[in-house]
């Protein structure tokens, strides 16, 4: 295994933003950058073995500042929504910042971890690397209570998997659920929609949610409704159903509530002769299809990206958890560890 360090790009302010690419035995590449923490690339084979980037990203850090989608990026303190952007905690009401249409609180507020410079300790290993990312989140910032230090391990091994291993520690007791959100194309960015992909979710109820996106508390069998992906299937026969919850998200924008505990295998998706599959220690994981995706920047294929041109696979604590002792407690106990770790393995299938 091998890690590469590069200059990317430089930010307005005169920072260099630096790339990172692990490359494992057969050739595959995952790249990160110190900006945000954003897996800018991941290059994997085909069952031809035709290698792609599976990835949205962009090529300049241009479309990362802005970055709307949050385009493959590390997302905290607290991923997917707060209603009204409040919460009460230990009988203090905090205010953070309604940066979604000015009504929800989304991944982490104005200025999120997607927007931060972290630090970067590569590690190179035999056969698999990896990259130790830091940031201190100071007490206040985003109106979050407590001093957080944040500590996300991305590792790329020979069998083309993925970890990504979050790590944190806070003064104050605090809500934290960190992700990644990282678009995916199996095949290859700016190959076109997702539709025909094939995806499966190991989750036997998803969140319901009300028309801004927001839980409203129930956790509904996905028994004979367009969520049931308990079985492989394909991810355009639903995603514009007659639904009420589909008609919310504009097709797949929800949370699952995913079954067991522990580690354990959650989703598998097909296409183009190659496979991923998602596991994660996490309750639940947010699949996100793009609905909404259309990029003003011109993306790593020389256009900008449209609607449904690559989906999300968000591992977290259940949205707005903060607010609904129901869905179980996303606090971060002051002096406490949060620890979680997902991993999105690459293979390759026949068509």
């Amino acid at each position: 295994m091998s890690i590469q360090k590069n200059l990317f790009d430089t930010l307005p302010c005169g920072k260099q933003v630096e790339r990172y690419t692990m490359t494992n035995a057969s050739g595959a590449s995952v790249s990160i950058l110190n900006y945000g923490g954003i897996i800018q690339s991941i290059i994997v084979p085909n069952a031809a073995g035709e290698m792609a980037d599976v990835t949205l990203g962009y090529p300049a850090i241009k479309g990362y500042i802005e970055n709307p989608g949050y385009i493959g990026a590390l997302i905290g303190r607290v991923g997917n929504r707060i209603a009204d952007g409040r919460f009460t905690l230990n009988g203090i009401e905090y205010q953070l910042a309604k940066n979604e249409n000015g009504v929800t609180h989304l991944h982490g507020g104005a200025v999120g971890f997607d927007k931060k410079i972290w630090d970067v300790t590569p590690v190179e290993g035999i056969k698999a690397d990896h990259l130790i990312l830091k940031y201190v989140s100071a007490d206040g910032e985003e109106n979050y209570p407590g001093e957080l230090t944040v500590m996300v391990t991305y590792s790329f091994d020979d069998d083309c998997a993925l970890s990504i291993r979050y790590e944190a520690v806070s003064t104050k007791d605090t809500p934290v659920s960190l992700t990644n959100h990282a678009y995916f194309n199996l095949a290859g960015e700016g190959s076109g929609s997702i539709i025909d992909h094939k995806i499966q979710i190991a989750a036997d109820c998803f969140t319901v949610v009300d028309s801004k996106c927001i839980p409203t508390g129930e956790s509904r069998p996905v028994d004979g409704t367009p969520f049931d992906l308990r079985a492989l299937r394909r991810i355009g026969d639903d995603i514009d159903a007659n639904d009420e919850q589909i008609g919310f998200g504009a097709g797949y924008d929800h949370n699952f509530v995913l079954n067991g505990e522990g580690m354990r295998n959650c989703v598998v998706l097909h296409a183009a002769g190659r496979v991923m599959t998602v596991s994660t220690d996490m309750p639940c994981i947010q699949f996100y299809a793009g609905n909404m995706l259309a990029t003003e920047e011109v993306g790593k294929c020389g256009r900008p990206y449209g609607k449904r041109e690559g989906l999300c696979l968000e591992t977290q604590y259940t949205p707005d958890a903060i607010n609904h002792p129901e869905f179980g407690c996303a606090v971060l106990a002051a002096g406490k560890k949060y620890e979680f770790t997902t991993v999105y393995k690459f293979n390759t299938c026949e068509e």
